[in-house]
């Protein structure tokens, strides 16, 4: 590759940003509305957590993001890119095709969609065969873009690379937090938010084209050179053997799977929450739940400038984790304003993605960088499905005889145990972090603790 300025990798960076945040969006675009697709489409809290789940479907069960990291290996970034940024933009259609009044009165697909499995109504099927595409996709992009971080910035400003572009890929969620209540009041119908968000995955597209053209003359056009491996260090089973006897990759992947699931899971099931339990409106609940989102946008880059300058990764892992322990117990068990809690899941909601993700390059060998990542979206992905779920699940089992009808009336959902739950994913993550911790400072570490000053 060329000789590259510092301005041409920040446009890159930018790019490849509004890419990340075009796909959190559609992600979150249902969080905010879930009381509105319950009453709409008559789906159960269980029925929301499947829609929610099968995002993670193919990433955890099919390893899909680490087959995605072999072929993006093989084929390069810009091909193995838009396949899989394609396949997150016809997954967001489809989802909100399933949605559709068209689709409920016989459309495309709906006599399949009735073929089978009749204890599920078609609009569920199909919406989750929608994100189940979507997270085809997504995840493997994802894995893409981090590739694409690691090689223009490693060994300049990495963390704060990754720290900004985390930044801005939760734009994505604040706006879609914020904006859905609104849309669904449109004179198109509650579903036009959801036609919105798989608008916004077909912008993210256009922008990973645009990056691919711009790439593609700084690179001089040769695709192969997209990947971080040369021809002789494509991927070996063998890479899957030393990942797992590397210890701080271990605690790392581990704490990412718990970290992660005691965040997204919840943020979905937050506007919710907080309309039951705080009586706010659908629309105040859904910006409330936005403040989580505007927390990193403004402490990730911060905190991302930090680690690149100080070190202290595995530190600002620890206190993240501790922070997100007791955001959710004070969520459960007590009755103090929520306001509070959301502002300080945002600081913890930055401290440990700043820190985690560009730590896995200290971590893992560069020729393993795609597996590595790929692995810990799998396993990511595993927590992501699961815990959607089990939280739904939670959620009826504690609150039997709470109806549609009864809500409509005035009850509430109880939320305390769902939310317990999920601060038992803030304790585990928290030991993870503090086993990380621990090693790194045996002497048997990779320098998480080391900054540019002294590294």
């Amino acid at each position: 590759m060329k000789k590259i300025s510092p301005s041409t990798r920040w446009i890159v960076l930018i790019l490849v940003s509004v890419v990340i945040a075009a796909n959190y969006y559609v992600y979150d675009a249902m969080s905010s509305i879930k009381s509105v697709m319950q009453t709409e489409l008559g789906f159960s809290n269980v029925d929301y957590g499947l829609i929610v789940a099968f995002y993670s479907f193919p990433n955890t069960f099919l390893l899909m993001a680490i087959f995605g990291g072999i072929i993006l290996d093989k084929w390069g970034i810009r091909k193995t890119g838009l396949l899989f940024v394609a396949l997150c933009a016809v997954g967001a259609m489809v989802t909100a095709y399933g949605a559709t009044e068209t689709f409920r009165n016989g459309g495309i697909g709906f006599g399949v969609m009735d073929a089978f499995l009749p204890s599920y109504s078609p609009q569920l099927k199909m919406m989750m065969f929608g994100r189940l595409l979507f997270g085809l996709g997504a995840e493997t992009s994802i894995v893409v873009i981090n590739k694409i971080m690691v090689k223009w910035f490693k060994g300049k400003e990495l963390a704060t690379a990754f720290a900004i572009n985390v930044a801005i890929a939760r734009l994505g969620t604040a706006f879609a937090l914020i904006l859905s209540p609104v849309l669904i009041d449109s004179h198109y119908g509650w579903t036009y938010a959801l036609w919105i968000a798989a608008v916004l995955m077909g912008v993210g597209l256009v922008f990973f084209v645009i990056y691919m053209i711009f790439d593609a003359r700084v690179s001089g056009g040769a695709d192969h050179e997209q990947s971080l491996l040369d021809a002789d260090e494509e991927f070996r089973f063998s890479d899957i053997t030393a990942l797992l006897k590397n210890r701080s990759y271990i605690y790392v992947i581990l704490l990412c799977v718990t970290f992660y699931s005691a965040v997204f899971p919840f943020q979905a099931y937050c506007p919710d929450l907080l309309h039951n339990k705080f009586g706010l409106s659908i629309d105040m609940s859904g910006t409330l739940t936005s403040l989580i989102i505007w927390g990193t946008i403004v402490f990730t880059p911060l905190f991302g400038l930090f680690v690149d300058r100080k070190g202290k990764r595995a530190s600002l892992m620890l206190l993240g984790s501790f922070l997100l322990v007791i955001v959710h117990l004070t969520l459960s068990l007590t009755s103090v304003t929520p306001f509070i809690p959301m502002f300080v899941l945002g600081i913890a909601f930055s401290l440990v993605p700043a820190a985690m993700w560009p730590s896995v390059a200290l971590i893992v060998d560069e020729r393993r960088l795609g597996t590595a990542y790929g692995m810990m979206a799998s396993l990511q992905n595993l927590g992501l499905w699961a815990f959607p779920i089990l939280a739904g699940y939670i959620l009826d089992k504690t609150n039997p005889g709470v109806t549609e009808e009864l809500l409509a009336q005035g009850a509430t959902y109880d939320y305390t145990w769902t939310v317990l739950m999920f601060a038992g994913l803030g304790v585990v993550g928290f030991l993870f972090a503090w086993l990380l911790k621990r090693e790194d400072a045996s002497g048997k570490g990779f320098g998480l603790e080391l900054g540019q000053e002294r590294a």
